[in-house]
């Protein structure tokens, strides 16, 4: 298999506990995701692992834009994408929601990314409600214009505990909005997907690419060679369809966040 023509990024999102920004508590405007820890560090060490890019969170890149960019100088990386984060269904706060992403990917586009990541969609604490699905998929339309206004490829990423976790729920949501297809390989799998079956079935919305490992048993994400996530898999069908834009590994937390970024460099280096 060949992954010539793609590039490779790393999320820095475990370098550091991973959490809301803390005064977002009472305020939907500013409830951004933050890694908090050493953000020059995790850039230094991401490129020493081997990757070209990084990959952000909002309340990362918009509460200290300039300290971002002196760590993108220094290492060398590029800011490829920026992940937001919203419940995207609730039109009394959806502005504020809308207010917040758009401050993301104005720094997004400062600091020279291509891409805006966003999932989400709650379920309400009584469960889903009819009118949800449709709700979300407006809002992704929103952020779908917002981005392009700004030269950017927005993208819809499923994931656990939100409104959009299954095989059908994806194809759901894809069928009712524009916004592009981020396919997190963990994530999928975990709520009964085959993500390389999900990247052939839904090639022409996929433009980025999340890579991550998961175990079923005493459930954990991993490096994406590890685990009942077949990663491999995943590779071929993105070499069928012809994919050559950026793929980009994370992992929520691990021990060593370096030691896990050279694992799955080292796992997509021998697949090539």
């Amino acid at each position: 298999m060949s992954l010539d023509g793609c590039r490779l990024a790393y999320h820095a999102n475990c370098w550091g506990p991973l959490g809301g920004d803390p005064v977002g508590v009472t305020s939907i405007g500013q409830l951004a995701y933050r890694t908090f820890g050493d953000i020059d560090r995790a850039a230094r060490e991401i490129a020493s692992a081997g990757y070209e890019g990084i990959e952000l969170f909002d309340g990362n890149v918009v509460a200290d834009e300039r300290a971002v960019a002196g760590s993108l100088e220094r290492s060398g990386l590029s800011l490829v994408a920026v992940y937001c984060g919203g419940n995207l269904i609730f039109a009394d706060v959806l502005e504020e929601e809308l207010a917040r992403i758009t401050r993301a990917a104005d720094a997004a586009r400062a600091l020279g990314a291509a891409h805006l990541v966003v999932g989400g969609g709650a379920v309400r604490l009584g469960g889903r409600r009819a009118g949800d699905m449709a709700a979300l998929a407006t809002a992704l339309d929103r952020v779908d214009r917002l981005a392009q206004a700004r030269g950017l490829r927005a993208h819809y990423h499923p994931h656990l505990t939100t409104l959009v976790e299954t095989p059908g729920q994806v194809a759901d949501i894809l069928a009712r909005c524009a916004i592009g297809f981020c396919p997190d390989t963990a994530h999928l799998a975990a709520a009964g997907g085959d993500p390389a079956a999900m990247v052939r079935e839904h090639a022409p919305r996929i433009g980025y690419v999340h890579l991550k490992g998961w175990r079923r048993e005493s459930f954990a994400f991993t490096p994406v060679g590890d685990g009942d996530c077949d990663n491999a898999a995943v590779v071929r069908a993105l070499d069928e369809i012809g994919y050559r834009g950026w793929i980009c590994c994370e992992l929520d937390s691990w021990p060593d966040p370096r030691a896990g970024a050279e694992s799955s460099r080292h796992f997509l280096r021998d697949l090539a």
